[in-house]
């Protein structure tokens, strides 16, 4: 009964008024629904959605700071007081952004690569080493390139900006190529982005974290492995994990290291496997249906049974995946664009470059993210084949793994945020910001020529 409701309900046809699933006003068809909700569905459906969202966001950023640059300034770095008593926090907006609100992001970073490292693209060793061997080689070259032009200067510091790759912008450039790019390439560029985001996050931890106390940080380190055994107890309440969640947060900031570590640390600790088999759930749904009266009298008799097998349907996906579903519209949609908001207003003229080592540090990472990823990032995959480590993604050519390399030279949202940690001095930091944003547009151009080019003359040959 249940089943075949839920047919007629997919398929438009209602036998019964009264024996039907009744969809949300979101997915009614109601005239307001498809004016108002079908449109905004559609558009986070589809998967260039969250790159289109953040260049949005940047458009507006650099607008704003170029048009009236007094007030985006003074609007981002307004100061606000927080505390308790005497325990008082004096921080600024784009401070809060960085460093709490960003917290959201990074840990469905931790989530992703929870879950490719349980039960993804990296969880098979051969499978794996490709995308590995890649992304070091698009990690290391662009660090070697910055540090050839800007080693010895007080700007040498920033050689981790051109490590990593925004995977948004690059899934959205895939995204208009739609179905003329092999799936393979999709997952390989998703392997690559997850391990760049490794890189990165160890660069912060190891490199852009100053004056370490490691009583807060074993704290922090205190409150992540009461997570882990409530985890392991098979503790279900959330406020728990809140609550240690937040202190992770708070201690790991006091720590001196980056707070945002945080969140990856506690994305990697979520089971990445369901707590109840699909076939048991199956199951307890069959038995369900059978024991409970389609017209119960009162209509709540069998709640009982319908709120435990929520419960089971509910435990039937990970943990991992349910956070991933909850943020990723979160991060994509409101957390990203904020973000390049408050760090993406650069001011398009030439006093950005008037600081010393300035253009130096911007012509560096711009070539470092260039030349470095696209050939960085196919030599590397070539190494993994050659020497047998790796094979290569089912379809795919080389022509194709050159056009990713040069995708990887967009590396917008993580390559900004390191840019703040690496340099204090705010015309150094424009300056790198410049070069980042000049690199992404034409990594996206060039990258999109050569996959398009390249899916035509596969076309014509056959």
């Amino acid at each position: 009964m249940i089943l075949t409701a839920h047919a007629a309900s997919l398929t438009g046809v209602e036998k019964d008024p009264d024996d039907r699933i009744i969809a949300p006003w979101s997915r009614s068809s109601r005239a307001s629904a498809r004016v108002i909700a079908w449109p905004i569905q559609s558009f986070m459906r589809w998967q260039a959605a969250g790159g289109v969202a953040l260049l949005a966001a940047t458009m507006v950023a650099l607008i704003w700071a170029n048009t009236a640059g007094d007030s985006y300034t003074s609007f981002w770095s307004a100061t606000f007081t927080l505390g308790l008593g005497d325990h008082l926090l004096t921080t600024n907006l784009v401070t809060v952004v960085n460093d709490a609100l960003m917290v959201v992001f990074f840990l469905l970073i931790g989530l992703e690569i929870k879950r490719e490292l349980a039960i993804g693209e990296l969880s098979d060793r051969k499978a794996a080493a490709l995308p590995i061997a890649a992304a070091i080689g698009g990690m290391v070259l662009p660090a070697v390139i910055y540090l050839a032009f800007n080693a010895g200067t007080p700007n040498q510091d920033g050689w981790g900006i051109p490590m990593a790759t925004d995977v948004a912008f690059a899934l959205a450039v895939l995204a208009v190529l739609r179905s003329r790019v092999p799936q393979s390439i999709w997952a390989f560029l998703l392997g690559v982005a997850v391990i760049d985001d490794i890189g990165a996050i160890i660069v912060i931890a190891v490199v852009y974290s100053s004056g370490v106390s490691l009583a807060w940080l074993g704290a922090a380190v205190g409150a992540l492995v009461l997570m882990r055994v409530l985890i392991h107890l098979k503790v279900r309440a959330l406020p728990p994990y809140v609550l240690l969640g937040v202190l992770a947060w708070a201690f790991t900031a006091a720590s001196g290291v980056h707070a945002t570590i945080a969140g990856v640390a506690i994305g990697l600790l979520m089971p990445a496997l369901p707590r109840q088999q699909p076939a048991a759930v199956s199951r307890a749904a069959r038995d369900v249906a059978d024991e409970t009266s389609d017209n119960p009298t009162p209509p709540d008799a069998d709640d009982h049974a319908w709120m435990e097998l929520a419960h089971l349907s509910r435990e039937a996906v990970s943990p991992a995946s349910r956070l991933i579903h909850a943020l990723e519209p979160w991060s994509s949609f409101v957390v990203l664009p904020i973000f390049a908001l408050a760090n993406a207003g650069i001011m398009l003229n030439a006093s950005v470059f008037d600081a010393p080592y300035a253009t130096r540090a911007a012509v560096g990472v711009a070539v470092a993210l260039l030349v470095g990823k696209a050939i960085g990032i196919p030599l590397g995959a070539f190494i993994a084949l050659k020497t047998g480590l790796g094979r290569m993604p089912d379809g795919a050519r080389w022509s194709q793994m050159m056009g990713i390399g040069i995708l990887g030279g967009i590396g917008f949202t993580v390559s900004l945020f390191i840019t703040d940690l690496a340099f204090g001095d705010p015309y150094m930091s424009e300056a790198t910001k410049a070069g980042v944003l000049a690199a992404s547009v034409v990594a996206a151009i060039v990258g999109a020529f050569v996959l398009a080019r390249v899916a035509r003359a596969s076309d014509k040959a056959h």
